[in-house]
């Protein structure tokens, strides 16, 4: 297995909507070992296929929840239902996210607290999934890299404002910069 570099925001990848997988072959279940070594040595609980500068609707995420219980999966073409977002005021902590694309970075996101993802597994079989809390937020951050959407994209002011100024100052938001888990070092 191989770890992939990770691009960062402002790769054109990022920025638009991926194309369906149409082959569920040993190329593919190789891409999904390197995602997943990927993501772990992030360290991350999900990772689009587009962070790794793919144009493919194709998602691994990871997350091992307060009671013990391991979710992981492959999601290829996946479809996302989610209830109405939530209106109450964001909590600094509990709504808080990151992205491995955007590298360091932390703020608060508003998600719906249920979704239900439908996909395509490595070898292309149908599953679905219903998830609330955490998970239901993992699901709608990876999906939405797919339709070339950043959690950053979503935020709201004053954290919108502040996510633009630290792009700004990092000298991100232009292609051709990735950096890569377990050797350079980026905190995640």
């Amino acid at each position: 297995m191989t770890i992939l570099p990770i691009v960062v925001t402002g790769e054109p990848v990022l920025h638009h909507v991926a194309q369906p997988v149409t082959a569920f072959d040993a190329q593919l279940h190789t891409l999904v070992d390197d995602m997943f070594e990927t993501m772990y040595e992030a360290p991350g609980v999900g990772l689009a296929a587009p962070q790794i500068g793919l144009d493919a609707r194709l998602f691994v995420y990871g997350w091992t929840d307060d009671e013990g219980i391991e979710h992981k999966g492959v999601a290829a073409n996946p479809e996302l239902w989610i209830t109405p977002l939530p209106l109450d005021e964001l909590d600094d902590d509990d709504d808080a996210e990151g992205c491995l694309s955007v590298p360091g970075l932390r703020f608060p996101t508003r998600r719906a607290t249920q979704a239900i993802l439908k996909a395509q597994d490595e070898n292309g079989e149908p599953y679905e999934v219903q998830a609330e809390g955490w998970l239901a937020r993992i699901f709608q951050h990876e999906y939405d890299h797919l339709d070339g959407i950043l959690y950053v994209d979503r935020l709201e002011d004053p954290h919108a404002y502040a996510a633009r100024k630290i792009i700004r100052k990092q000298k991100w938001g232009r292609p051709g910069l990735s950096w890569t888990p377990g050797v350079d070092d980026v905190e995640a």
